[in-house]
């Protein structure tokens, strides 16, 4: 599409467009204007964002070759374990053009595999060791915990099995994982460990999607690898490339997409592990004054203006797929990239916060390019924006005129849920509201939807099932137990959690553990708590306890993910309200065939109730109140009963009668007549 059939299509799919076409169009040309600009005549996108086999070290030509960007330098060698530490002039780099490349090649046994090594940068009014910036192994010292990088050339290289892996093109259902908090025991854990003890979990589980955290290195465990210092790395706390290449093939074989969290919003503040500073001056990679720090999270905010930083992250998005195979990212913090106010103290409430001079326009280019580059590389891959502000065309794709995100997260939904079970009883929950919570999403975007992820887990914030239980779920959680608290929590987090999935656009995540209620939250070891592990692990062995009421949450969650696989629900737009009643407590929609009625009321039970419902005979497809999942069992006869619509004497719509515990969430299913 040229841009101005680019710009009707996005008017047309939203008229309260129409004013801020001049804007749109603007961006649409300065987009273009910008990659004309970075890509000499007749190289592609794809090929341009290939940084990453120019930069950083590489075994090449029967010898090794070093190169670095550092246009401030005066002086860069390469030191380590090869060096004995010292500047040697057989390993200084040579300044090669005026971009400021540096550059040394090396005979074949001047490096070895495993050695330990950085650069020693000079500028005019000083100097520092520094990693490399395309450092592909970062390892720490446990003793000294001083980072290095360090030479990462196995003799065998992994020999990958799934070489044609292709993307599912059902909608995602995915499992959110940390790999170092993913085990019992208290202490980090691996990739192995992950791909032997949890990757089956996952599969058995129903989730097709698994999103990895945490993978680009990052000094700081506790910043849950949000404050990333080696951008190019795989976190060697984990384990070494060649089992993170196994943990995805293993996951490939099983026929997982696997996609990871990419930060491209912020880098850490650290100056010898990370990109601050790192040829003497606080612009190279960033901007310099006050709009290149984030207030909020005291990192340094990267300058998308500058042809070598867009090069430098359209790589990173090119290596992470080459390397490792991922098929596609999470881009997280993309509200704090697309606005200079970083998207703080800003509610959002009027198209013109999006098409003002508050808009990184540069930013929002590097975005779309960078949507641009994953999908020529990988048609199938997923590309998901973490965004709070709504802007219109996040997730459009390119050829009409949108960023080119295949999805944005419904971050509204778990942030509803949580003022619900903070701060409401739920005998007073508004239904209408729910439900527009619920379902208020852009109609020309997709979007994934949550009850909570890792962010409702963590310290500052409760789980759901710890807002919904307490302390009781420290010594009333045996099957045995009928503690009303309890009860009350298990019954509302299985409804939670259904009603969620169910009216999701296009997707549906869930962070690991949650999907059983796993108790408690998420703290890493940090100096506040005598760096304990206690709280950052999972502890599975709860939900493999028959004894304990977690399984039953574990299984209703399978059996809602296989209910919403086998009839293809988030494949199915139309979702219609049915019938809402606040004070019954009583929501109804229809959906890919299907009938989803909840009660939500605490104590009521009705008996014979009107729902309204398609023509047709219906029978009881999944309960909540099913003893299997905890519940009480009152619809034991109804479940193989058939339900068949009937005409009201008041009018023409068919309605179905049928008995509704509290509590509970029915789904039934239709056979059209």
């Amino acid at each position: 599409m040229t841009i101005d059939r680019q710009i009707k299509h996005l008017v047309q799919q939203d008229p309260y467009l129409e004013p801020y076409t001049p804007v749109i169009r603007r961006r649409l040309h300065k987009v273009a204007q910008i990659e004309a600009d970075l890509k000499p005549a007749g190289v592609t996108l794809r090929d341009f964002a290939a940084g990453h086999e120019y930069y950083g070290l590489h075994g090449r030509d029967g010898g090794w070759v070093l190169r670095e960007w550092a246009p401030n330098a005066t002086s860069v060698f390469l030191i380590g374990e090869m060096t004995d530490w010292q500047e040697r002039q057989a390993f200084e780099l040579k300044r090669i053009n005026a971009n400021g490349d540096w550059e040394v090649r090396l005979p074949v046994e001047a490096l070895r595999h495993g050695q330990l090594y950085r650069l020693r940068v000079y500028w005019s009014d000083g100097g520092g060791d520094r990693i490399p910036a395309y450092a592909r192994r970062v390892v720490q010292d446990p003793q000294t915990l001083i980072f290095n990088a360090q030479v990462w050339h196995p003799s065998t290289p992994y020999a990958w099995r799934n070489v044609d892996f292709v993307t599912p093109p059902a909608a995602p259902f995915i499992y959110e994982v940390h790999i170092g908090m993913s085990q019992e025991d208290e202490r980090i854990g691996s990739y192995d460990e992950f791909t032997r003890n949890v990757l089956p979990r996952i599969t058995a589980s129903g989730y097709n999607t698994l999103q990895l955290m945490a993978l680009q290195e990052h000094p700081y465990y506790a910043s849950f690898g949000y404050q990333v210092s080696s951008f190019f790395a795989a976190s060697s706390r984990f384990g070494t490339p060649e089992e993170l290449k196994a943990l995805i093939d293993a996951a490939h074989d099983a026929g997982l997409c696997v996609i990871m969290d990419l930060i491209h919003s912020h880098g850490v503040s650290n100056e010898v592990e990370g990109l601050s500073r790192f040829d003497g001056t606080l612009y190279q990679y960033f901007h310099e004054g006050p709009r290149g720090l984030h207030p909020a999270w005291d990192s340094r905010c990267f300058d998308y203006g500058k042809p070598q930083v867009l090069h430098f992250l359209l790589s990173n998005c090119r290596f992470w797929m080459d390397e490792y195979r991922v098929d596609g990212f999470r881009f997280d913090g993309v509200t704090s990239m697309l606005y200079h106010h970083r998207g703080l103290n800003c509610a959002f409430t009027t198209y013109d916060d999006y098409f003002n001079d508050t808009v990184d326009e540069d930013a929002l280019a590097y975005l779309r390019l960078a949507n641009r580059v994953v999908h020529e590389l990988n048609p199938g891959a997923i590309t998901i924006a973490e965004d709070v502000s709504g802007l219109p065309g996040l997730a459009v794709p390119v050829e009409k005129g949108g960023i080119g995100f295949d999805y944005r997260f419904a971050m509204g939904v778990p942030d509803y849920w949580i003022r619900l079970t903070k701060d409401m009883h739920d005998e007073d929950w508004p239904m209408r509201s729910l439900w527009y919570e619920l379902t208020n999403r852009r109609a020309d975007e997709r979007t994934i939807s949550y009850a909570e992820s890792h962010d409702q887990a963590l310290v500052g914030d409760q789980t759901i099932i710890f807002r919904l239980l307490g302390a009781a779920m420290y010594h009333a959680m045996q099957i045995d137990n009928d503690d009303l608290v309890v009860d009350r929590g298990v019954a509302l987090h299985k409804m939670i959690r259904l009603l969620t999935l169910a009216t999701a656009g296009n997707g549906y995540l869930n962070f690991m553990g949650n999907e059983f209620g796993h108790p408690e939250w998420i703290d890493f070891p940090r100096q506040e708590n005598d760096w304990s592990y206690l709280y950052a692990r999972r502890q599975w062995h709860l939900v493999d306890d028959p004894n304990l009421k977690y399984h039953y949450l574990s299984d209703f969650d399978r059996s809602m993910l296989a209910m919403a696989r086998a009839y293809r629900l988030l494949e199915h737009p139309g979702l219609r309200l049915l019938y809402d009643h606040n004070e019954d407590k009583i929501l109804s929609f229809s959906r890919a065939d299907l009938l989803f009625v909840f009660n939500f009321h605490p104590t009521r039970s009705f008996t014979d109730y009107g729902i309204e419902a398609s023509p047709g005979d219906y029978r009881l497809l999944l309960e909540s109140d099913a003893p299997a999942f905890g519940g009480h069992g009152r619809l034991m006869e109804a479940r193989d009963h058939v339900f068949k619509s009937v005409e009201k004497d008041e009018g023409p719509r068919p309605f179905v009668t049928l008995y509704l515990p509290n509590r509970t969430a029915l789904v039934l299913s239709s056979r059209v007549a």
